[in-house]
């Protein structure tokens, strides 16, 4: 063999591995360019629309996002619902609390793109997902980006798929990594992708272990905040119903900006999993950084969204345009 050859090879070899998921050749952003033409200005329409009626919409879309490609991948298989037969990815505990009004924008999105006959029926609830992601970051003053479509929907949807698939409040950076490295996402993408967490709420629930029963010998976890603890047991004290939600940016929690990184300098991250990104002397060079710069961790997470946009996509072999986001064809 060659010189020649061996580096073709070897760069060939270098390009599978750095691109090892394929199924996302058909993604494009002009993909419904002569079918649906219209089908991002009836989804924004739809989603500002939705917003006004409750801020909620927001963080429920963009969590209803994440935890679809993490499972399987972005097919909105997280939409279907269960049947006496098959208990779906929506029923799994991790998921029972995605809020209902991440469900409802896309149903409604739905209903505004199959009201125009020539996009009827062409466009996947998948890809219907992906824009009203983009569109909820946009409204709440994050930044803008063009979302790469033709995804087809997901066949598939059991709760027993989630299991282990989703990152949890407790997890260090070892398996966050773990996790997002399994989606092709680096360490910089999952820090990136963290940050939704500067929208949104959290129930009680998921922080009772850090302010009340850290360990055997430690009721607070001792990299939170002192006063931001003592503000988290006045919100959620031991008697408080469970179900009770707080903030999760504790500063600015319904703008999308790079407080959240601000937020783990001062020991006020609210899970476990993100005050991590700052006590792990691996992450924390890039929290700081993105807490300097915000224009840098928009892009980052730019980035990280389009790369988590291309995970498991299905195509018209192993996919199909659901006619209800909720049920199979």
């Amino acid at each position: 063999m060659t010189r020649f050859n061996m580096v073709l090879v070897v760069a060939l070899c270098l390009t599978i591995s750095a691109f090892p998921e394929q199924t996302n050749a058909q993604l494009s952003r002009n993909f419904y360019s002569k079918t649906c033409p219209n089908v991002e200005q009836t989804v924004r329409n739809v989603v500002q629309m939705k917003v006004k009626q409750t801020f909620v919409t927001i963080p429920a879309t963009l969590r209803l996002f994440f935890h679809d490609c993490f499972v399987n991948g972005c097919d909105a298989s997280v939409m279907i619902q269960s049947t006496p037969t098959n208990k779906a990815e929506k029923d799994h505990p991790d998921n029972v609390s995605l809020a209902g009004d991440g469900f409802d924008v896309i149903i409604k999105a739905k209903k505004a793109l199959d009201a125009n006959p020539l996009c009827r029926n062409k466009v996947s609830c998948a890809d219907i997902l992906s824009l009203a992601t983009r569109d909820v970051v946009v409204a709440a003053g994050g930044p803008s980006y063009q979302v790469e479509l033709g995804r087809f929907d997901g066949l598939v949807s059991t709760a027993s798929s989630v299991e282990g698939n989703l990152p949890g409040p407790s997890d260090n950076v070892n398996k966050l990594n773990a996790l997002f490295m399994k989606n092709n996402l680096t360490q910089e993408d999952m820090i990136a992708l963290s940050a939704a967490h500067t929208l949104g709420f959290a129930h009680c629930s998921k922080v009772f272990n850090r302010i009340y029963n850290f360990n055997s010998t430690i009721s607070v976890d001792p990299t939170l905040n002192t006063t931001y603890a003592k503000e988290l047991q006045m919100a959620c004290p031991k008697n408080v119903d469970p179900r009770i939600a707080i903030n999760m940016d504790p500063v600015t929690p319904r703008t999308f900006d790079n407080v959240y990184f601000k937020n783990l300098q001062q020991g006020k991250g609210l899970f476990t999993s993100d005050q991590v990104l700052y006590t792990d002397v691996r992450s924390r060079p890039t929290v700081n950084a993105w807490a300097r710069d915000s224009p840098s961790f928009n892009r980052a997470f730019v980035i990280a969204m389009t790369k988590l946009g291309r995970v498991g996509v299905k195509t018209s072999r192993n996919g199909n345009i659901r006619r209800d986001c909720g049920a199979f064809n």
